[in-house]
Order: C-alpha cells, then sequence, then structure tokens
C-alpha cells in the first residue's frame, strides 16, 4: 500500500507536470501570437507597397507581369508561415508527449512496485494467479509501447508528407512564375 508521504509525492508531482505543461501551452501560445503578428505585419507593408505599384501600372501587360512577380514571393511567405506554424504546433505537442510518455512509465513503476509487494503477501497456491496478472499488465505494456511507436511513425509521415507537399506547392509556383514572362514574350 501507498504510505501518505508517497501519495503526498505523488500528487505534488502530478501538480509541477500540470504547471509545466500549463506553461508549454502559453509559450507555444505566445509563439503563435507572435508569428501572427509579424506575418500581419508585413502583409500589410507588402499591401501597402503593392496598392502604390499597382496605381503606378501603365498597361495590362505591365499588370499581369507585375501580378506574375508576386506569385512566388507569395508561395515563399506562405510556406514559410505554414513551417513555422507547424514547427510550433510539433514542439509544442512534443512536449506534452514527453510529459505523457514520463508519467506513464512512473505510474506503471509505482503499479507494478504495488503488484510485486501484493504478491509477496498474497496466499499460498496463489503463485499461478499472480503470475498471470503479472502477464497480463506486461502485455498491456507492450500494447501501449507499440501505440507510442506506431504514433511518433505516424507523426513522422505526416512531417514528411508535409514538406512533400510544401516542396511541391514552391515548385508549382516557381514553374507558373517562370512560365509567365514567356507568355508575355510570345504575347509581344
Amino acid at each position: 500500500m501507498l504510505t501518505a508521504e508517497q501519495m503526498i509525492a505523488s500528487h505534488k508531482a502530478n501538480l509541477d507536470t500540470l504547471f509545466g505543461l500549463t506553461a508549454k501551452a502559453f509559450e507555444g501560445v505566445e509563439k503563435l501570437v507572435e508569428l501572427n503578428m509579424t506575418a500581419s505585419k508585413a502583409a500589410m507593408t507588402e499591401a501597402a507597397g503593392t496598392a502604390q505599384a499597382m496605381l503606378s501600372v501603365k498597361d495590362a501587360q505591365e499588370l499581369m507581369a507585375m501580378q506574375a512577380g508576386m506569385l512566388q514571393p507569395l508561395a515563399e511567405k506562405t510556406a514559410s508561415y505554414s513551417r513555422h506554424l507547424y514547427d510550433i504546433a510539433s514542439g509544442t505537442g512534443a512536449e506534452f508527449g514527453k510529459a505523457f510518455e514520463a508519467q506513464a512509465a512512473e505510474a506503471q513503476q509505482k503499479f507494478m512496485a504495488v503488484v510485486d509487494n501484493a504478491a509477496k503477501n498474497a496466499p499460498a497456491g496463489s503463485e499461478t494467479a499472480v503470475a498471470v496478472f503479472k502477464s497480463a499488465i506486461a502485455a498491456g505494456n507492450n500494447a501501449m509501447e507499440s501505440v507510442q511507436k506506431a504514433m511518433k511513425q505516424a507523426s513522422e509521415v505526416a512531417e514528411a508528407n508535409f514538406n512533400a507537399v510544401s516542396k511541391s506547392a514552391m515548385s508549382a509556383a516557381e514553374t507558373a512564375t517562370t512560365s509567365t514572362p514567356s507568355r508575355k514574350r510570345a504575347a509581344a
């Protein structure tokens, strides 16, 4: 059985973990707000510059060329914003994952200590039941580890897919930007 000191220590550790995770969540929100403020300021500055440039356009061809010239930087900025957003989310999620794994491992150790203590004090002839119970716990732990590994692999696949989509979008924007001047020349 757990002593009063062990229970108090366990509750204290749980509170420390809770406050640590809360602080990490706030850090993530702060980074997100900072990213959005920076992106908003940059967008407003660029919008003002673009409006001024559009007011000085003399003909439709110049307007088309200007719009085509904006496509690549816009795609790059969008990809950069998405990358920063993904990094913030995955970093915060990783912190929560580490805390969960640590808590699960600690809880598992405490539970096994209770089971071992109970097994020592079990009546004679209950060795088979204790062995079956320990086997079931081990199977549950293995299942939990398999789920954690699968989640990590899924996260890695999601990141690889995100990178591939970003690269593909950048390539498409680059292709569209480079093909537009040739159309302009062909029209002239």
